[in-house]
């Protein structure tokens, strides 16, 4: 079975990967943009099953289905509101809503698994229709990011606005919010799921250690090794550097 995964994020394609292995599925290829998988479907075989993200870097994934024939059985990775997939259920294999429970990963796999019997019959059975998809996503059901965080000092709780929040970091694999106000709260979510939670308009993972917010940046320095230096207003336990391979990611954000 040929598998092919086309992702926004590339740390959250790898961890998809490593899911999908876990279940004895090895995936051939990773795509990150729309203009990138129509270069790759003009060029290559259609893979058996697609695990497709809604949102690329440059546009809907939708595009790419409109510029080719898709043959193959898709598998939604979203992060958008469960209710507003409705269309999704009437076109594709299953959907997975981000962060990925392995359970339901499982699940969606072995529903298609149980297709391939009479995969060309199914294949025509799997049109899509995305202007459907496209006008589900255009109502007014966006998409909600997280605002706040309770984090659990002693017998009490605290509540901690995203306005507050000069970064996040990860350590000793613990993950951690700095606020403006030079203090540090443990929180019980990672990084990547932080990725998922947060507006990519105010928020940037940097590295594999640290997501900041554009309001927090102070400064930015050329770094060694074609990085950068990320300033903050408080916190200096560590050097905050943008990694190498995100550098024009980051630039790009930074507008």
């Amino acid at each position: 079975m040929t598998t092919l995964i086309i992702e926004d994020e590339k740390p959250a394609a790898r961890l998809l990967q490593r899911k999908l292995e876990k279940l004895d599925i090895n995936v051939q290829t990773m795509l990150h943009s729309v203009e990138e998988s129509v270069e790759w479907f003009e060029n290559n075989s259609h893979p058996d099953l697609i695990f497709l993200d809604i949102q690329l870097s440059d546009g809907l994934s939708f595009e790419i289905f409109e510029k080719i024939d898709i043959q193959s059985a898709i598998i939604f990775t979203t992060a958008y509101d469960e209710y507003a997939l409705k269309a999704f259920k009437l076109n594709s294999i299953d959907y997975l809503l981000k962060p990925i429970d392995e359970d339901d990963l499982e699940t969606a796999v072995n529903k298609f698994k149980s297709r391939i019997p009479k995969a060309e019959a199914e294949t025509q059975n799997l049109k899509m229709d995305f202007e459907q998809i496209r006008q589900m996503l255009s109502n007014p059901f966006e998409k909600s990011y997280k605002k706040r965080f309770t984090v659990k000092i002693g017998q009490h709780l605290k509540v901690i606005n995203t306005e507050e929040i000069e970064c996040f970091f990860s350590e000793n694999k613990g993950t951690y919010i700095h606020t403006f106000e030079n203090r540090d709260y443990l929180i019980d979510s990672t990084l990547e799921i932080l990725e998922q939670e947060l507006d990519k308009k105010d928020f940037f993972r940097v590295s594999r250690k640290f997501i900041v917010p554009l309001k927090a940046i102070k400064e930015i320095q050329v770094y060694t090794n074609s990085r950068l230096k990320v300033i903050l207003p408080s916190y200096k336990d560590d050097e905050v550097v943008v990694s190498r391979e995100k550098v024009q990611d980051f630039k790009a954000w930074l507008g």
